[in-house]
């Protein structure tokens, strides 16, 4: 490929990626701390909708996917990234969050901050919301991780100086010999791709 044509498309990748990160940057600000559910079993728009109606602001990360119709159409279609799996932010106190976590009939548990604590694990504001901003479906150089791969991934804490993604920390991770900004909440883990050259250690 000419130089300068790759030039202008990785320009205008950037580009892309950067309005969408700005169009985001305003929906996805909260000043509470956020909970992980997770639910056992497949009603997640149930559970979602029960804490909606109680006032609660809900997150589940979505991704597009190609789905066939019966007709035989394919068509992009708004999926959730994990089935059993669901954020609720803490806007009122943790007594009534386990208050209206007992009275539904919906099974559902929120993650603790280990087997021996009964205290839920809290998701920091600020992590929380650079964890949706990189959800955002829109944004195709990003992939989903398990929980469990997400811990398990090398990488060194950083912070973003230049780009797109100014001002994200995460851990920089290199896979396929690519660099990518790894941010993990409980259950799951989003990579972003980005120019090592952008990012500065923590």
């Amino acid at each position: 490929m000419n130089c300068n044509l790759q030039k202008i498309q990785e320009g205008s990748e950037q580009d892309s990626i950067k309005t969408t990160m700005c169009e985001e940057q305003e929906s996805t600000k909260s000043q509470y701390p956020w909970y992980a559910i997770r639910i056992f079993s497949s009603k997640q728009k149930e559970v979602v909708d029960y804490f909606q109606q109680k006032g609660i602001e809900c997150f589940v990360p979505m991704e597009y996917i190609w789905v066939i119709d019966k007709e035989e159409h394919k068509r992009h279609v708004l999926k959730p990234v994990v089935r059993n799996l669901a954020f609720i932010e803490k806007s009122i106190t943790e007594q009534e969050i386990r208050k209206i976590v007992r009275e539904t009939h919906h099974k559902i548990a929120i993650i603790r901050k280990d087997r021996e604590h009964q205290d839920y694990y809290e998701i920091p504001a600020k992590q929380m919301n650079e964890f949706r901003l990189m959800c955002n479906p829109e944004l195709e150089m990003r992939k989903y991780i398990s929980g469990d791969e997400a811990k398990l991934k090398v990488g060194s804490p950083v912070t973003v100086k230049y780009g797109p993604l100014k001002g994200l920390n995460g851990k920089l991770v290199r896979q396929s010999k690519k660099y990518y900004l790894l941010k993990e909440v409980p259950g799951v883990g989003v990579m972003i791709k980005v120019s090592r050259w952008c990012c500065q250690a923590l």
